[in-house]
């Protein structure tokens, strides 16, 4: 376990921010990590951070940032039992690699297996949640070791269990178990996939490289251009206010879903003019109107004040809350 005072939180915004302290631990720390919680550690807060791929920071973070360095991966036939460190899209090359299918479609996704399985990571008709049959967990204040079950982690379009605010902290992934398929079997009804890979019968190693061109194509790279890939939520409205929208925007896409019809918020913040518009050195992506970008010494504040705008153009336009998928911390 290495423990660090003052130190820089990675994020994918390359907004500054710097942590009082910052622990990385493997899966050996885990009880001297408890330890330390309990006693040096304690009242203060406690932040997990992955990759940084989905956080805005406000300033420095005054309290404790967790990085996981678990980067185990085990199999037994279908299940795949991956350490929280893993990087998603070395994950899914990996799986590919050997044999086994399903997470093609989340390809390049930013952020690691632990927060993944948090924020049930999607694209492109596909979810984490699908594929996760067990997450395992410490709990940071008592030393527990607890195995969520997929009736138990409350998955829903971007949310999970961890993602309730009493729930905010307490655990922290330290693996999380897949269930593949060694036959492949292609999703490809969503966002033009089929066009792109050009064959009702792809490989799931074209399903990938496909899925990998368009992001590429629509979204900035985060290591040239500071971002946190799709920075809000589309929102799902009732089948009775996509009707209303739908008579008045004829061409406004739309999918239905379990709890009513989800809208494209980059869609809507295209249409309310922001594409490619900036706010001081914050800007909404000229190529995906859904990212939100720092052209270069953003602060984290330029950021939500950006993010606040696009709120209230899409509320006043199209009279749809869309809200920030990002984290600000």
């Amino acid at each position: 376990m290495e423990v660090g005072s003052n130190i820089s939180i990675r994020n994918t915004f390359h907004i500054p921010a710097k942590a009082r302290t910052l622990i990385t631990y493997g899966r050996e720390d885990v009880e001297e990590l408890v330890t330390y919680l309990q006693h040096e550690g304690c009242g203060q807060k406690v932040l997990h951070v992955g990759a940084g791929s989905n956080l805005l920071f406000m300033g420095d973070y005054d309290g404790i940032v967790l990085c996981s360095d678990i980067r185990e991966i085990n199999t037994c036939g279908e299940l795949v039992r991956v350490g929280a460190a893993w990087v998603v899209d070395d994950l899914i090359a990996w799986t590919l690699r050997n044999g086994l299918y399903g997470l093609e479609n989340l390809s390049l996704i930013p952020g690691t297996v632990g927060a993944a399985a948090v924020q049930n990571i999607g694209a492109y008709g596909s979810e984490a949640a699908e594929f996760i049959c067990e997450v395992e967990t410490l709990e940071l204040q008592t030393g527990c070791i607890r195995i969520w079950k997929p009736e138990e982690l409350e998955y829903g379009y971007r949310k999970s269990v961890f993602k309730k605010p009493d729930m905010w902290g307490r655990y922290a992934v330290l693996s999380v178990t897949f269930r593949l398929s060694r036959t492949f079997v292609p999703k490809l009804g969503y966002g033009g996939l089929r066009n792109r890979v050009g064959t009702d019968n792809p490989t799931a190693e074209q399903v990938r490289q496909a899925v990998i061109d368009i992001r590429r194509e629509k979204l900035p790279d985060p290591e040239v251009l500071g971002n946190a890939g799709s920075f809000f939520v589309n929102p799902v409205v009732k089948k009775e206010k996509a009707d209303a929208l739908k008579s008045q925007y004829p061409e406004m896409p739309s999918y239905d879903v379990e709890n009513g019809v989800k809208i494209p918020a980059g869609w809507m913040i295209e249409q309310c003019g922001w594409k490619g518009r900036s706010l001081g050195p914050a800007a909404v992506h000229d190529r995906q109107a859904l990212v939100l970008v720092n052209k270069g010494g953003a602060t984290g504040e330029d950021i939500a004040h950006l993010s606040d705008a696009v709120c209230k153009a899409v509320w006043d336009k199209f009279g749809v809350e869309i809200r920030p998928e990002v984290n600000f911390i």
